[in-house]
């Protein structure tokens, strides 16, 4: 799929003509200028896309599109979640970019003890929105029509319970004694892997973690940022579970 992806509320098929307007509009028209005959993407990041041809502009924001053809992808299976400790700065957005740009399904934000950034009130709140918005723009630029999901942050407790659920659980961590490019993996179902954050993850979090059926595991010789493990990881869950092939 090479056309540029536009994000759309209310897609179907009982309509053949389609006026993408406002944000999505104005990019289409003022950025991306868009003309009569080129092909779009309209989804409204859930699996449902249109395939598009253009047939016309109207001002600044507005483009008008015939919608050739309306389809749903599935759920990629396995579906890969990364629960994702905070990392300082803005390397949680890099993160979230990189990882969606991968394909990950599902990115979950975790709070452990020795992340640095604490996501509390409105500052939370704010974090969590960036997040999100990182996820949509990069799933919009890498051409996906079902953009990654990002949780709500989630506490120890949360995460130990969500890897009791899974198919494989895995947490990348020094104490590996098993590449992850080994492990025996599932063909469907749920992959969890962890993520800690730049002070890594704590013994007793990870003796948590372990006790809900999780396995420790190593990427390589080398060591990675909390910002980029989790899309290395990633990387290399898809090729290991055909998903990229």
């Amino acid at each position: 799929m090479t056309a540029p992806v536009f994000v759309v509320d209310g897609l179907d098929d009982s309509h053949a003509e389609f006026v993408l307007d406002g944000p999505e509009g104005r990019h289409a028209v003022s950025v991306k200028r868009l003309q009569p005959g080129e092909r779009i993407v309209l989804t409204d990041g859930a699996g449902r896309w249109a395939d598009c041809e253009v047939t016309a502009t109207e001002g600044k924001d507005r483009l008008v599109v015939h919608l050739v053809s309306v389809a749903e992808e599935p759920p990629e299976s396995p579906r890969i979640t990364v629960v994702q400790a905070l990392p300082k700065g803005d390397r949680g957005e890099l993160a979230v970019e990189t990882m969606t740009e991968v394909g990950v399904d599902a990115v979950v934000p975790w709070q452990a003890s020795r992340c640095i950034t604490q996501w509390k009130g409105e500052r939370g709140l704010k974090a969590l929105g960036k997040w999100r918005a990182t996820a949509r723009e990069a799933g919009k630029q890498s051409r996906r029509v079902r953009f990654p999901e990002v949780a709500d942050a989630a506490t120890t407790k949360q995460v130990a319970a969500l890897l009791a659920e899974a198919d494989f659980a895995a947490v990348l961590h020094e104490s590996g004694e098993e590449p992850l490019a080994r492990a025996e993996l599932p063909t469907d179902g749920e992959i969890v892997l962890v993520v800690g954050p730049e002070g890594g993850v704590s013994p007793e979090e990870l003796a948590v973690f372990e006790e809900a059926g999780a396995k420790a595991y190593v990427l390589g010789r080398t060591v990675l940022r909390t910002s980029t493990a989790g899309t290395a990881a990633a990387a290399l869950l898809m090729g290991r579970t055909g998903r990229w092939s």
